[in-house]
């Protein structure tokens, strides 16, 4: 099987009010298509190519995936727009990574406290400080608790501060919810449900990467953080490398980060690679990973899954 397997992806479609709304099967698939699609397709609106082989057409559709007419995908690489063709219901394309609006005083503001939050968290900050500056923005530090009250399975009782989250969480799960709560907390930004969603699926599929090429924990940490972060230049409309500086991240993220060199940047290469539907160089690394594609393939869809727990408890799931 696993000589025939080829490697897939699924690309994010907006809805026509630009909110994540539905999967578009990416590749071939060959003999590798998990049977972990049917979950996916039963949660979320998965369609597929109409050019695809009949015999993999069929397949997907006997996993719960539709064919998609070309009428309904506009495609956009530009700022977004409302859909401009009637039969059009999917916006497919890169406009989720144009230029962020022009914010206005108290949205600079609030920009300005979330990169403060960002700092604090990469730099191990004492709670108390961490603390003080959500409380400058209470949006932020409702988006905060909200997504972990609903994503702490297992805690067993409401979470109502930071520092209590803290003391149950522990610091690095926090870690991840303060920097998914800055993709979440950006309403005034048409592209925030969309970045979040994409670097949900992203961080989640770096994790889950390094896990199954035997990477241990701390590098799997690692690895879902160079997720989070290659999108944080895109949110705030500034130079990653500028970013990056206050935060004292390791020299292997930054490398991954700003060259996509070493073993956590050839892993952010082929997710951005299969992001873009190039999924020859997804094979090649595939390969050179000795990683089978069915393995890939399951940690795609259970990285779209994670994504959905993400954007539908962040209210930004169409």
């Amino acid at each position: 099987m696993s000589n025939l397997a080829t490697p897939l992806f699924l690309k994010l479609l907006a809805d026509r009010q630009g909110k994540p709304g539905g999967l578009l099967f990416c590749g071939s698939g060959g003999l590798a298509l998990p049977v972990e699609l049917r979950e996916l397709a039963g949660r979320v609106p998965s369609f597929y190519g109409q050019s695809l082989p009949a015999q993999v057409a069929a397949a997907l559709s006997e996993l719960g995936l539709h064919a998609m007419p070309a009428a309904v995908l506009q495609r956009n690489d530009r700022p977004f727009e409302p859909l401009r063709q009637a039969k059009a219901g999917w916006i497919e394309g890169d406009w989720p990574l144009q230029a962020p609006p022009s914010p206005n005083g108290a949205q600079a503001a609030s920009r300005a406290t979330a990169l403060l939050l960002v700092q604090l968290a990469a730099n191990d900050a004492d709670t108390h400080e961490i603390e003080e500056v959500l409380r400058r923005d209470p949006t932020l530090s409702y988006h905060l608790l909200k997504l972990v009250n609903s994503l702490a399975v297992g805690v067993g009782r409401k979470i109502t501060s930071f520092s209590q989250a803290i003391l149950i969480l522990g610091r690095q799960q926090l870690r991840r919810w303060l920097n998914l709560v800055l993709f979440a907390a950006s309403s005034e930004d048409v592209r925030s449900p969309m970045l979040l969603a994409r670097v949900a699926v992203r961080a989640r599929a770096m994790e889950l990467l390094a896990h199954e090429t035997g990477q241990g924990k701390q590098v799997q940490e690692q690895a879902f953080m160079a997720g989070m972060f290659s999108l944080l230049g895109v949110l705030f409309g500034m130079p990653l490398d500028e970013l990056l500086a206050p935060l004292k991240l390791g020299d292997a993220t930054v490398q991954a980060l700003l060259s996509k060199s070493g073993e956590l940047g050839e892993l952010l290469a082929m997710v951005e690679a299969a992001e873009h539907g190039d999924m020859l160089a997804v094979a090649r690394q595939l390969e050179a990973l000795q990683l089978p594609a069915l393995d890939f393939n399951r940690l795609v869809v259970e990285a779209n899954l994670w994504m959905l727990n993400v954007t539908s408890e962040a209210g930004q799931h169409g």
